[in-house]
Formats: structure tokens, sequence, C-alpha cells
């Protein structure tokens, strides 16, 4: 966790406050690195996205909603897969999928990463490639195994024992061989949120390198020869902007394919060292450039197989944050303002933990900005919370915003693309907002807003 994503801040922000928000910022100034690529500023102060003013936007969708700029993110998904040419680029579902984004993504030429069979569903429903699918989970139902061998997924990331059995009866059963890889946990701790790091040995994925798991693993697939066993797999985290934890990782991992290699004389053709590429929440952030990205992945797989004397494997990684998040940003409305003297200003806005949960989840910092007008006031520092009965219900913990800011006023939170819709929940039973992706002037919803019909139609009772 960097420093600006420490606690609250109290009191007097010239002693206690971050370096960065010591100083007021020019409020109505947009840092392009924060912003899907289409989106400016007009004279009069609009926010435009897809060359459509989000005033419009609003009166058209209603808010809260999340905006998605679909040229910005078919040229994010180029970004990769021009970067990583020779190697597959998997599109983390995770971050966030609908029917829409899956199509982009085929139209795009990249492959898919699913974790559960209501991911599947709605890549199968979108008529996505069954076999530029991965099938990732700790934790695979026999159903979702049955689905995803029926459907021709193209991998399918064993993650237990007990996977690897049920999958191999399910195989038999079908007469099919299903390609496999086998997740490793290869003991890096990444620079992140501990809930968002997943290669150390404490936590639920994978097989343990340290302690032989994975070795045995690998070896149990070959010789029973019932499923394919294509390569390793690691994954060490989310929100990541310092590739030394890929190097370390790929090394452990080139390891374990040398001593595979060593015991059963098979040199396994692939190797995914999974994704977690971070994105700029606020000015601190700095992400790496998809070619920037490539070049040190490139580099590390290339000298970690000189080293071990092994040919190098068909590289794949795989972006769903660094595509999808910086492509949408979040328009709300503010409904009330309390100014609490000596301590800081209260925005409100009509959603927050509902629609994103990463602030009260992660300590995930986010910036804000009035999206509706141009301001000459003076900057005040806020915090802008959600309309749920939680005082942890924050949305963006400390931003300057102009003094004038008032109810009625719009207001856009950039970065809201991954992990905001698809971990939104109905808390309080406030119905979600809708996806409206936005290009060439023209908006259209991807994914409709919740109404309280929806609510009450699963309430049966």
């Amino acid at each position: 966790m960097r420093a600006h994503e420490a606690g609250a801040l109290h009191g007097d922000l010239g002693q206690r406050g971050p370096a960065w928000l010591r100083t007021p910022h020019d409020v109505n100034a947009l840092v392009p690195q924060l912003w899907p690529r289409t989106v400016t500023r007009s004279e009069a102060g609009h926010l435009e996205i897809g060359g459509v003013s989000v005033a419009a936007l609003a009166q058209e969708h209603g808010t809260p909603a999340y905006l998605l700029d679909e040229d910005d993110l078919r040229s994010r998904c180029r970004d990769f897969a021009g970067a990583f040419a020779g190697a597959d680029v998997y599109y983390a579902g995770k971050s966030f999928l609908c029917k829409a984004v899956v199509r982009v993504i085929d139209e795009e030429g990249l492959f898919l990463d699913v974790c559960s069979g209501g991911e599947l569903a709605v890549a199968l429903a979108a008529g996505f490639p069954a076999e530029r699918i991965g099938f990732h989970g700790n934790n695979k139902s026999v159903s979702e195994l049955t689905r995803a061998v029926e459907a021709g997924v193209g991998r399918i990331i064993v993650d237990s024992i007990q996977e690897i059995d049920r999958l191999s009866a399910l195989a038999a059963e079908a007469g099919t061989r299903p390609k496999v890889l086998v997740r490793v946990t290869v003991g890096v701790e990444a620079h992140t949120h501990e809930f968002i790091a997943t290669a150390h040995e404490d936590q639920k994925f994978g097989f343990s390198l340290a302690g032989g798991a994975a070795f045995q693993a690998a070896v149990k697939i070959l010789d029973e020869d019932v499923l394919e066993l294509r390569g390793l797999h690691s994954h060490i985290g989310s929100q990541i902007f310092d590739t030394s934890g890929f190097e370390v990782a790929a090394r452990r991992v080139l390891e374990l394919q040398a001593q595979i290699r060593d015991a059963r004389g098979v040199e396994l053709p692939d190797l995914d060292l999974g994704g977690g590429f971070g994105i700029a929440y606020t000015t601190q952030d700095d992400p790496s450039s998809a070619g920037d990205l490539a070049k040190r992945i490139n580099k590390i797989v290339e000298s970690e197989c000189e080293a071990a004397s092994l040919r190098k494997p068909r590289l794949s990684i795989e972006p769903g944050r660094a595509i999808v998040g910086p492509s949408v940003f979040t328009l709300y409305e503010v409904g009330t303002v309390k100014d609490l003297d000596g301590l800081r200003t209260y925005v409100s806005v009509d959603g927050g933990m509902s629609d994103n949960i990463r602030t009260a989840l992660y300590d995930a910092s986010y910036s804000a900005t009035v999206a509706g007008r141009a301001s000459a006031a003076e900057p005040i520092l806020a915090r802008v919370v959600g309309k749920h009965c939680e005082s942890g219900d924050i949305v963006v913990k400390d931003e300057f915003l102009p003094a004038d800011v008032q109810p009625g006023d719009l207001l856009a939170v950039p970065g809201t693309g991954a992990y905001c819709r698809s971990m939104a929940s109905n808390y309080n039973h406030v119905p979600r907002p809708p996806v409206v992706a936005v290009r060439d002037g023209a908006s259209r919803v991807i994914v409709r807003r919740e109404t309280e019909d929806d609510l009450l139609a699963l309430d049966v009772g």
C-alpha cells in the first residue's frame, strides 16, 4: 500500500496530511492518466465522453451510472495485443464482464479468462469462442467443470488435487482430454493490499512451490495421462506497479519447469504469469504502459529460460483492471453538503458502497471532480460519501473540490471500470446502476439499471 492510501486524515493537513494533499490543486483540471482517452472538459466546464456531455447523459440515463468509453476500451485492448505480440493476452473477466464487453474482447482478438460458471455463461451467451477461454477458480464445482468440458474451454487452471481428480473423472466419462495449467503459489510478497495479494504461502490459491505440492500435482497429471498438462500458472496479486515480483515469480516457476523436465523428460509449452498490473486512481499512481510491461516481462522470461536451459514457452498474461479500469468513470449527483468546521466537508452522492465497495474493502483511494460546470471558487478538502446506512460508506476519502459544491452538482469519479460493477450489491435494497457505453457522439445501455421490480422479483415470500 502506498503512503497516500493510509488511514483517514484528521486535523491540520499541513502537519498530518500526505504531501500530495497539502497543496490544493486546480479543481477544474483533468489529469489525463486518470480518465478515459476521449474525456475532455468543455468551455462551460462540462465533462464530455465520446463527444457527449455528461449533463446530457445524466438527463437520458440518470445517476448514478457507470460511463464506459468504448474507444478507450478498444485502444487498451490493442495496446496489450500489440505489445505482447507472440503471447496470448487473456482479459480477466472478473474485473468487469457483460455481453457487450465480451464482444469487444472477441473483436479485438484477445482471449478471455473466467472464474465462475456465471462468467462462463456470459461468455458463451455472447458467442465467445470456447477454445479461447481460460477457466480459473479455487473451488470449481462439478457442474462448472462439466460445463467447461462440454463447451470445449481452451484451458482449465487446476487449483487442487481434488479438482484434478474431479476433472479427470469427467474427462474420462466424456472421452475428451482437457488442456490444463497448474496454478503455482510461488511465495512472492506482492506490494499491494493483503486481500489482493495471491502468491504468498498462507492463502487459498494454488499449489505450494516451497512445499513440493506443485511438482507433485504436475507429476500426477503427467503420470495419469488423462488431462493434457500444458504448463504452469502464477498470479502474484493485483494493482501492482513494481515488476520485480514478476521477475521472482518467473524465476521460481521456470525452475519448477526445469525440475519437471529433468524428472519426466517433458518441457511444458506454456507459461502464464497472470495479471494484476496497476492503474492510476490518483495523481500519485504511475502505471507502466503495456509496451514497458511487455519489454520487462519478456526480458525476464528470456533470461530465466536461458539460465535454466529451457526453450522459451508461449507466454500468456491476464490484464483486466489495466484494460477496463481506466475506460470507465462513475457519474453521481450530489445530494447534501455538510461542512464540519475544523474537520472536513462531507459531500454525499446518490450512490456509494453498493456501486463501489473498494474504498471500504481495500482502503482504496480515488479522485473526483465536479463534472457539470466549471468553478472559480477556492478548493476545499472534501470527503465524498454515499447514501448507505454505514459510516464506512466512503467513495473518495479525500479530494479537493470547489468550495461552492452544492446539491444538484454532477460529480465524476474516474477509474471505476474494474471491480466496481462486478462487486456491486443491493445493500439497503438499492438497485445497481446501469453501464452506459459511449462512442462517436452516441450512447447505449449495455447493462440496464436495476429497478425495485427486479429486487422484488427475487423475493418469493
